[in-house]
């Protein structure tokens, strides 16, 4: 016994208008023609921002179930440029999924359904950029605030800098060529390691006034030879006048 496609199809049309409650718009009636409109859950039509939304056309071929039905999608709001394409090959999977059952309410659905998916990544990824928006201006407030931090490297690669444009580098290194200083001068003047046996002492818990000093140490520096270019300072040695 053939199927009455006719019949069939009349039927599914009278439920889908009880279904839907006066949504659904009739276009034709030879083929069936109509249309109904889908949103997500959110979606208000007076703000017409808040959500997805679109009207699914569906047209009944002859032999309908048996042969997919012709949808296309009309009237969208707020659809990025890959959302027609992507709902309408989300239908097609669908449709081969029911082929030979009415099939329309389910593919209602089925586009309800994606789009609230598609709605609900769309507020993920905007808070996701709100968030980050915010702590990229709080990053930058807080490096306004702090300024710059110094570190080792910094510091050296901005001393260098900075030697090297008030010319202090070139001079140091004049004076250094010009002045070759005698044992005593350079005993007198050069405190380097006394500064880093000081600092040492200093780091490791002892303040000046609890440093001893051992005589001893001292008592033969008499008996030090101090060799130097200068022979006037050839028998110096500290203390003496």
């Amino acid at each position: 016994m053939s199927r009455n496609y006719q019949e069939d199809q009349n039927n599914e049309i009278e439920a889908l208008d009880s279904i839907y409650c006066g949504d659904m718009e009739v276009v034709e009636t030879e083929p069936h023609k109509f249309k109904i409109p889908i949103a997500t859950e959110e979606y208000n039509v007076e703000e017409g921002d808040n959500g997805l939304a679109c009207k699914l056309l569906f047209t009944f071929t002859p032999t309908y179930p048996d042969e997919a039905p012709l949808v296309e999608i009309e009237d969208t709001v707020n659809f990025e440029e890959n959302f027609v394409a992507g709902l309408l090959e989300h239908l097609c999977e669908t449709i081969e999924e029911n082929i030979g059952i009415e099939m329309i309410f389910s593919l209602v659905s089925s586009a309800q359904e994606w789009l609230n998916v598609r709605w609900d990544d769309h507020k993920k990824n905007a808070e996701e950029e709100r968030v980050r928006k915010v702590l990229e201006t709080e990053e930058e407030e807080r490096k306004k605030f702090e300024g710059t931090r110094v570190t080792v490297e910094t510091f050296m690669k901005w001393k260098l800098e900075f030697e090297e444009s008030m010319g202090i580098s070139a001079k140091r290194e004049k004076n250094n060529d010009s002045k070759k200083l005698t044992g005593r001068e350079l005993f007198m003047c050069d405190n380097t390691l006394n500064d880093s046996d000081i600092k040492f002492l200093l780091e490791a818990g002892d303040s000046i006034e609890n440093v001893k000093i051992d005589e001893k140490l001292f008592q033969d520096i008499g008996d030090l030879d101090l060799d130097d270019d200068d022979d006037d300072d050839e028998d110096w040695v500290p203390g003496a006048d």
